[in-house]
């Protein structure tokens, strides 16, 4: 969890917002660490977090979980974090058999627009806790990328049908949260991200923009954080506040300042 950035977005743990979808987004450069930023804070906040990673291993992100000041470990194993590891389940499909349908059993099919098996497995995992239980504050769901479900074969109506019946669960009727990446490949000729990528922008609360800057590479500047509000009561209104930071990436924590305001350039 970066502080810098909970300051920019007024939030923190003991006040996390609930039923609200976060887009993130990176354009010519790397967002995962708005991905870091968001698992650390929900885990912090004490809140049920069903992560679905595609993009690296579950130990890649506990070490990173480790320099934020979080165990992915041990929340895994007192059961506040559910993780589907995407790199390691893929192969499951296809060389193992499986009791029940796996979450990317889409990937054996010849209908590659079936998702469902995926939601089913989000809702389970965080399906409301028995009595007895340990009592989670809200449940999360954290999706690292959902770009790489198109290179899979997904199309992008089918991965905005899994957010939808998602939003319906988790936001509405459970009361949580989501978060979801998708990347900006700049292709105005990749219709199937562009339609992702829009349909979940008229959906989002808030999207945090990574953006890569337009002058190169910088070693004391890399990138620029563009920050989009919506008003809740308001779904279908325009963007009603934005404010845009340059960042730069440090080993534990992420350096916001105003463009041009650089300590390095002071």
């Amino acid at each position: 969890m970066f502080p810098e950035l909970n300051n920019l977005l007024n939030t923190t743990p003991d006040r996390a917002e609930q039923g609200k979808l976060t887009l993130l987004c990176d354009d010519n450069t790397d967002g995962s660490f708005l991905v870091h930023h968001f698992l650390s804070f929900y885990l912090k906040a004490n809140c049920k977090v069903c992560f679905v990673a595609l993009i690296q291993s579950f130990s890649h992100y506990n070490i990173v979980g480790q320099k934020l000041g979080v165990s992915l470990t041990a929340a895994r194993e007192c059961g506040q974090l559910v993780f589907l590891e995407g790199l390691k389940s893929s192969v499951d499909v296809f060389f193992r058999a499986q009791a029940e349908p796996h979450p990317l059993q889409f990937l054996r099919e010849a209908n590659t627009e079936n998702l469902q098996p995926l939601y089913e497995f989000v809702r389970e995992a965080l399906k409301p806790m028995d009595d007895g239980e340990t009592a989670w504050r809200c449940p999360v769901l954290l999706v690292d990328d959902l770009s790489v479900l198109l290179s899979l074969g997904a199309g992008a109506v089918a991965v905005l049908d899994f957010i939808h019946y998602c939003r319906a669960t988790v936001c509405w009727e459970r009361k949580g949260n989501i978060v979801a990446l998708v990347h900006d490949s700049g292709d105005t000729e990749d219709e199937e991200n562009n339609i992702l990528l829009n349909g979940l922008s008229h959906q989002s609360h808030l999207i945090l923009r990574a953006e890569g800057l337009a002058t190169g590479f910088c070693k004391d500047v890399h990138g620029q954080l563009r920050i989009l509000w919506r008003t809740p009561s308001q779904p279908t209104a325009q963007w009603d506040r934005s404010l845009t930071y340059q960042y730069k990436i440090q080993d534990k924590s992420v350096s916001f300042f105003a463009k041009g305001m650089s300590p390095a350039v002071l």
